[in-house]
């Protein structure tokens, strides 16, 4: 393993570029806020990274205390990645990035890959901005409905996965209809979610308390 380049300042911003400055280490972060993952499921929702620099990044990750690896129980049989409590401790620094960025993210060029949990984070952030008590205090599991696939957020999580591609594990909060074009209107900061829902281009179906709120607010 190599060691640890280091802009040898005193100084934290730079102390944690050191650990997160590396191109692709915030990606694998965003990736690993869904929970476990394996090698090749990264792979896949990264396009872009070349096998050596993402085992690289990884064997980083798990030197500087951000990420671990184990092995699944059987049937699985597999390894996955997971973040360690410091690692999910970057989450408002992507969040933070991601709201400084959206003025930079502009109409989808053609050479642009998408996958649908990457709108996960923004519509997060969306949620946030919104004067919705049942979210501080509650949180809940929302589950979105895009054409290019589905995925799930998890409102106020804390210690356990923040999004997953696909539906939600189990009979979720909310459950949120819309198209990308909306999904990225919001991770541009151009739309707000509850705005999105009075003009029906978010169609939220459920009973829960969160699903109601969204509805009336």
């Amino acid at each position: 393993m190599s060691p640890r380049r280091s802009y040898d300042q005193y100084c934290s911003a730079a102390r944690a570029l050191d650990a997160v400055g590396d191109r692709w280490t915030l990606l694998i972060v965003r990736e690993l806020l869904a929970g476990p993952r394996r090698y090749t499921d990264l792979h896949a929702d990264l396009p872009g990274v070349s096998t050596d620099v993402l085992a690289g990044r990884l064997r980083d990750m798990e030197r500087d205390g951000l990420a671990t690896r184990r092995r699944l129980p059987p049937p699985g049989a597999a390894y996955v990645y997971e973040l360690t409590a410091r690692g999910r401790e970057l989450l408002p620094v992507l969040q933070a990035l991601g709201r400084w960025g959206e003025g930079e993210l502009g109409e989808r060029r053609p050479t642009d890959a998408v996958r649908a949990h990457w709108f996960a984070l923004p519509l997060l952030r969306g949620l946030a901005g919104e004067d919705l008590p049942e979210l501080r205090s509650e949180g809940g599991l929302l589950e979105v409905r895009l054409d290019e696939g589905d995925f799930h957020v998890y409102v106020g999580a804390q210690d356990g996965p923040v999004h997953g591609a696909g539906p939600a594990p189990h009979e979720p909060d909310a459950r949120l209809t819309l198209d990308a074009g909306t999904c990225a209107a919001v991770a541009r900061g151009e739309l707000g979610v509850r705005d999105a829902v009075r003009t029906g281009r978010i169609e939220v179906t459920g009973e829960g308390t969160l699903a109601k709120a969204l509805r009336e607010g």
